[in-house]
């Protein structure tokens, strides 16, 4: 045992004369720093952070969004880890683990105060002014290390009954961070992906977007939206673009536009909406070319349609249609109360309120939000359609 605790002293020793070194060669510049560091932990973040944003670009053309999307979130990762291989990031490393120890260390002085003999407090509040004084007067790291390794050795011989091990804080950091992204998601922001055409173009094949979920009430995570309705539960807006359950199948998502209302009459006529007898009016665009992955041929097919600019009760946003005659439809519903009739953009490539036996018009409780941002979009040449990202949806 006492020999197991001598090699993790030891070791610890060694990785603090490291961290030291290291710093030291920091403040000096980045000669000294890459003398003796190398360029070898430089070389390997580059190298993996490029291989991963090729396979990410191969996936990603070929539409698989999944390991796609993950290689560009692991080469980004593996890329912000850069810093720790270059003096700034070192330097920056340092000072910031510094500060960090200081907060930690005025909150346990603030809790356990009373259990400290007066000069212990002292000795303990002379070790912090040390670290403000290293943060402030210098911005070179090696005077923050040294700052912090003397709060450390106070702390060790003070407060060690209050400090945590470094398992339990990582632990509890690393727990709080999910249970703070599982309330969000459950109750006010869930990501979805677009996984089919049925909205170009406002919402294209690879769009990431974030739905909110307190638009139209709050609902109960985990019930059954045909037993459970939602908590202050109120209608869409017609226009709006929303994310809802299908009813036929609870486990999947589908997102459309809001047309109908409740006691709403939709009729089209030669494609043309009409809400209540009156024309959704629309204007000539030109046309509008998009590709459809064929799962016959496994390639990219162009479909050419004419885009328009439709005014849904005063939203305007643009509409999809096949030139096909075969195409042109004419047909009447009137939406049920409490259900709303829903319609995508791209209106012949859609499987929406219109298809009989398909979805039908969709109860208030089964919509899960509204979708407001595109926050990040793959597709298009480079992998990444860089000017959709932070695009709102409308």
């Amino acid at each position: 045992m006492n020999q197991a605790k001598e090699r993790a002293a030891t070791n610890k020793r060694e990785e603090r004369d490291r961290e030291a070194e290291l710093v030291a060669a920091a403040d000096r510049g980045a000669r000294d720093f890459y003398k003796v560091s190398g360029y070898g932990r430089l070389l390997t973040i580059v190298l993996a952070a490029v291989a991963l944003a090729l396979f990410a670009q191969w996936k990603l053309r070929h539409q698989d969004y999944l390991f796609g999307s993950l290689a560009v979130f692991a080469a980004v990762f593996v890329l912000s880890m850069i810093g720790s291989a270059m003096p700034y990031g070192v330097r920056k490393r340092a000072r910031n683990e510094a500060r960090s120890l200081r907060r930690s260390a005025a909150r346990m002085l603030r809790r356990n105060r009373a259990r400290l003999s007066e000069a212990a407090v002292l000795e303990l509040e002379r070790g912090m002014r040390g670290v403000d004084d290293a943060l402030t007067k210098s911005r070179a790291g090696t005077p923050a290390l040294e700052a912090r390794a003397r709060l450390d050795a106070l702390l060790d011989q003070h407060l060690s009954f209050a400090r945590k091990s470094a398992a339990r804080e990582y632990t509890e950091s690393i727990g709080g961070a999910i249970l703070v992204a599982l309330i969000l998601r459950a109750f006010v922001f869930e990501p979805f992906h677009i996984p089919s055409g049925s909205m170009i173009p406002t919402l294209l094949v690879g769009d990431f977007i974030f739905v909110n979920k307190m638009a139209y009430g709050l609902r109960i995570p985990f019930t059954d939206p045909a037993r459970v309705h939602k908590i202050g539960e109120g209608a869409p807006r017609r226009g709006d673009v929303v994310v809802f359950i299908v009813p036929q199948r609870p486990e999947q998502d589908y997102v459309k536009r809001v047309v109908g209302l409740p006691g709403d009459h939709i009729d089209i006529r030669d494609n043309v909406v009409f809400v209540n007898s009156v024309e959704q009016k629309r204007e000539y665009v030109g046309e509008y070319t998009y590709t459809e992955h064929s799962e016959y041929t496994d390639t990219d097919i162009p479909v050419t349609t004419n885009e328009y600019i439709e005014d849904l009760a005063g939203v305007r946003h643009p509409v999809l249609q096949r030139k096909d005659a075969g195409f042109v439809r004419n047909m009447s519903f009137v939406v049920e109360e409490g259900r709303l009739f829903m319609m995508g953009d791209n209106r012949d490539n859609s499987a929406d309120s219109r298809v009989e036996g398909g979805i039908g018009q969709i109860p208030f409780s089964y919509v899960k939000g509204r979708a407001s941002i595109i926050w990040i979009s793959f597709g298009g040449r480079t992998g990444i359609r860089f000017e959709r990202i932070f695009r709102a949806v409308r």
